[in-house]
């Protein structure tokens, strides 16, 4: 059954803004992220079933879908899958909602093209600034015109196939720079290791198991004291710092 309401802004006076559809089963944890959402002034729709939860965002082409994986009637992964497949609902901003354990479905959901997730149990504050930080990046570009990046003390220059770190300029090779500037044109995004050996390396290429990870580490490495910008998300992949 849906519940398809726009919920007007919360009595501090906060005009409403984007557009979000709640795909939860779970009554009680659909009441809380509803509740935190209308206090936060989006418009909020909800579903607790897959299949309708599906047609709402088809018809309503919200900014932005909480969707959780475990759904009756169609699940998380599938509704991702389907949205990510028609060119007018593409471009619309997935988080995704899990529950620990579930790293291989994660994995999945990010391949298909969702933008983050949240693990259960979160906190409320949790799931806000996973919801803001997504609306705010927008969805993934591809095509990045920018060549050059500066976070801190870490400056990132492909046009001169350069980077300085702490005013100094570091050798990288070029499969090296391309992961680190990636990574860098889209902060606080969660890629697979195998979305990052596409973007990266690409699949054409001959790889090994893991191979990502050896030139996360020699990225790092060259990186010093600001190693720390790429952070691993534990049986997942990697991203970097998001920008405060």
């Amino acid at each position: 059954m849906i519940v398809s309401e726009i919920h007007n802004p919360s009595p501090t006076g906060r005009m409403s803004r984007e557009t979000i559809v709640v795909i939860e089963d779970e009554a009680d944890i659909l009441e809380v992220i509803e509740h935190n959402l209308v206090r936060e002034g989006y418009q909020v729709y909800t579903s607790a079933d897959g299949e309708e939860g599906l047609k709402l965002v088809r018809q309503l082409v919200p900014n932005l879908v909480l969707l959780d994986l475990m759904l009756p009637g169609m699940d998380g992964l599938d509704i991702c899958r389907r949205l990510k497949e028609r060119p007018d609902t593409r471009s619309i901003s997935v988080v995704m909602v899990s529950a620990k354990g579930e790293e291989s479905d994660i994995v999945l959901g990010l391949e298909l093209g969702a933008d983050d997730y949240v693990a259960k149990p979160f906190s409320p504050k949790e799931l806000l600034a996973r919801v803001r930080a997504v609306l705010r990046r927008g969805p993934l570009k591809q095509d990045r015109s920018e060549g050059r990046i500066v976070r801190g003390d870490v400056v990132i220059d492909t046009d001169r196939h350069e980077v300085r770190v702490d005013g100094d300029s570091v050798s990288f090779t070029a499969t090296e720079l391309r992961l680190l500037y990636f990574l860098a044109s889209h902060p606080g995004r969660v890629f697979t290791r195998d979305h990052l050996l596409s973007q990266v390396i690409g699949r054409d290429a001959f790889v090994v198991d893991r191979n990502i990870d050896v030139h996360v580490r020699s990225v790092r490495k060259k990186l010093g004291n600001h190693r720390d910008l790429i952070e691993t998300i534990r049986g997942v992949g990697y991203r970097f710092q998001d920008e405060a």
